[in-house]
């Protein structure tokens, strides 16, 4: 093995080290005993995001009255409709704020409310979910050093070759001496920037699996709504209006960002700065959070249901699991610093 292929092995080396260590240190750290969740908002919010939470909260409002369906797609507050929770409140105070009653724009206006997105704070500082862009540096340093490793295999061919004309007994060919050490730095890029965009943290995946354990057998339409998105509702009425709500949350997204792009460049460039912060889970537990890492759709948990994503933005592995994104101000979708990571 020639000096080049020594310092080929050492750079991969260093590179999937500090790779490594950018990964753990983007991370929270939880002191103390393994933090539990508080209620089903909290659940729902590290199974698929704020989708999953105005999910439950629909299933509860839709299963007792509280809204009715006034048409295809429609909703309306029967009169004097309270909610019982933050969550149920937020879809309420959405619903009186909404230029119509479309579910999917009720929804997605839901989910931007702060008494959702704090969901996602509190979860934040008890280290169960990762800040949105926590991860990011570690994620591009990832795929930049899985792209180098992929980009060197067949320039070390050509190098082979050389080194054979300029040696009469080179010993281990060039491109066999590196191979092993490119792909280890290939399989490592790409974990480390899987890794990195999972929003919530291996406490967080422990705590919601001990709430799914404890609530699994309770049979609540929105009990399983909120442990496991979308996917575990099984009334067919409830499902008819909320699983094309949730796929509408994307065209929600897109008429918002329009219409913020339809005020002055003046004043359009300065509320793009004003925006608030927004989540977009990233589940994995049943993905990202639960499974979408991050944003997406919900269904799953950021796991790969429904379609639970604040904007549409990226369905991932929010951990695996649906994908939740946000809208503008988030780096899921429109916005820019969100507490969605980049896209999730």
């Amino acid at each position: 093995m020639n000096a080049l292929a020594v310092a080929v092995w050492a750079a991969v080396a260093l590179s999937t080290g500090l790779l490594l260590l950018a990964v753990r240190r983007s991370r929270p750290r939880v002191a103390g005993p393994a933090p539990e969740l508080h209620d089903l908002s909290e659940a729902a919010f590290l199974a698929g995001g704020p989708g999953t939470v105005v999910d439950s909260a629909l299933v509860s409002l839709l299963g007792d009255g509280r809204l009715a369906v006034g048409g295809p797609g429609i909703v309306q507050a029967r009169p004097g409709a309270r909610g019982a929770d933050p969550a149920e409140r937020a879809v309420l105070l959405a619903l009186a704020q909404a230029p119509s009653g479309w579910l999917y724009q009720v929804r997605y206006a839901a989910m931007r409310e702060p008494a959702v997105q704090e969901t996602g704070d509190a979860l934040a500082a008890r280290g169960l979910l990762s800040a949105p862009g926590a991860g990011r540096g570690a994620r591009r340093w990832g795929l930049v050093q899985a792209v180098v490793c992929v980009a060197l295999v067949p320039v070390s061919l050509p190098l082979t070759f050389v080194f054979w004309s300029l040696d009469a007994d080179p010993g281990v060919p060039f491109v066999l001496a590196v191979l092993p050490a490119l792909l280890g730095g290939l399989v490592a890029g790409v974990v480390c920037a899987r890794r990195a965009r999972l929003r919530i943290t291996p406490a967080g995946r422990r705590a919601l699996a001990r709430f799914r354990q404890r609530y699994a057998a309770d049979p609540a339409p929105r009990v399983q709504t909120a442990l496991f998105g979308l996917r575990g509702l099984r009334d067919p009425y409830l499902r008819e209006q909320l699983v094309p709500a949730a796929r509408g949350t994307r065209l929600a997204a897109a008429q918002s960002r329009g219409q913020g792009r339809g005020s002055s460049d003046v004043f359009g460039a300065a509320s793009q700065e004003l925006l608030p912060v927004l989540w977009c889970a990233g589940g994995d537990g049943g993905g990202g959070a639960s499974g979408s890492g991050g944003c997406g759709s919900s269904g799953s948990s950021c796991s790969g249901g429904s379609g639970s994503g604040c904007s549409g933005g990226s369905g991932s592995s929010c951990s695996g699991s649906s994908g939740s994104s946000c809208s503008s101000g988030s780096s899921c979708s429109s916005s820019s610093g969100s507490s969605c990571s980049s896209s999730s």
